[in-house]
């Protein structure tokens, strides 16, 4: 059974994601396997109490920094477009 805080939690990780995909143009499926892989799926999980205080601009460069720290390749993804 799904809690409060998760249903907030599962719904801010959606729309970080979304947010993601629009910075970068890319897809939401694209944005959600490149921070899956990169760990910034997790770091949202981890730290909701801090992160969902910030604005989602605050969200993406976090997620940018948190993947390019785990060997994340942000221009990677774009260039393929």
């Amino acid at each position: 059974m799904e809690t409060p805080l998760l249903k907030k939690q599962i719904s801010y990780t959606i729309a970080c994601v979304s947010e993601f995909a629009r910075h970068y143009h890319i897809t939401e499926k694209e944005s959600f396997e490149f921070l899956e892989k990169y760990g910034a799926i997790a770091f949202l999980k981890d730290c909701y109490d801090a992160e969902h205080t910030l604005s989602f601009e605050d969200a993406v460069d976090d997620m940018t920094q948190i993947c390019t720290n785990n060997g994340g390749d942000v221009n990677a993804i774009i260039s393929r477009k």
